[in-house]
């Protein structure tokens, strides 16, 4: 996990910078993970929102986002609790974690190919460090190519699709979902019930392993 004031990224950093003078109340640092290291399932989003994570300090939380993350994993027993929109609500994730392919809030919500790449080690340590990992579910194209490239693989070999799902090693599987975000819920390029369809296709693939 990258220190509080990590410097490796300058424009992330001077981003930081500016807005610890802007919103002195938010986190205002990379945004660590969520949920225990032994956990069999990882989800895998691109960067904290500036309104979000960055604010509250917990993957996915604070933003609309979050509300059907979090509403869908407690409907499909990945989650206890009540999810709040805040890092102290109470909710606890079951045989989950939840983390970013980059872990600092970048401006206008675009990384750079090259903060996306300085920031990789940090995923590489975290895939290491979880014994039990079976599942990764990434959150968008951009999560779905840095989770394939960390683990040594081809986008292009890979490709993203909603709902798709890659072996990337044996006993690993890369399910593959659109982000939900506003945008894309707004749009209707991501619905409740399709997102919903993913995470229950996660939950049989780890039900089948353990049964």
């Amino acid at each position: 996990m990258p220190p509080a004031d990590c410097p490796l990224c300058p424009r992330l950093a001077a981003f930081r910078a500016a807005n610890r003078a802007a919103h002195p109340g938010y986190h205002n640092a990379p945004v660590p993970p969520f949920g225990g290291l032994d956990a069999r399932l990882l989800i895998v989003g691109m960067a904290p929102g500036l309104h979000g994570a960055n604010q509250t300090g917990r993957p996915f939380t604070g933003d609309y986002a979050g509300d059907l993350l979090y509403g869908t994993l407690l409907a499909f027993g990945f989650a206890s609790g009540r999810y709040g929109r805040r890092a102290d609500d109470g909710l606890t994730l079951q045989d989950c974690r939840i983390t970013n392919a980059a872990r600092c809030v970048p401006p206008k919500n675009k990384l750079e190919p090259q903060e996306i790449h300085t920031c990789r080690q940090f995923l590489i340590a975290e895939l290491e460090a979880m014994p039990s990992l079976r599942a990764i579910l990434a959150l968008g194209k951009d999560a779905h190519d840095s989770v394939v490239r960390t683990l040594g693989g081809k986008p292009s070999r890979l490709p993203f699709t909603h709902g798709g799902q890659h072996d990337l090693r044996p006993g690993l599987r890369l399910f593959s979902s659109y982000h939900c975000s506003r945008y894309n819920t707004n749009t209707g390029r991501l619905t409740t019930p399709m997102f919903e369809a993913v995470v229950a296709a996660v939950r049989a693939h780890l039900d089948a392993l353990t049964g």
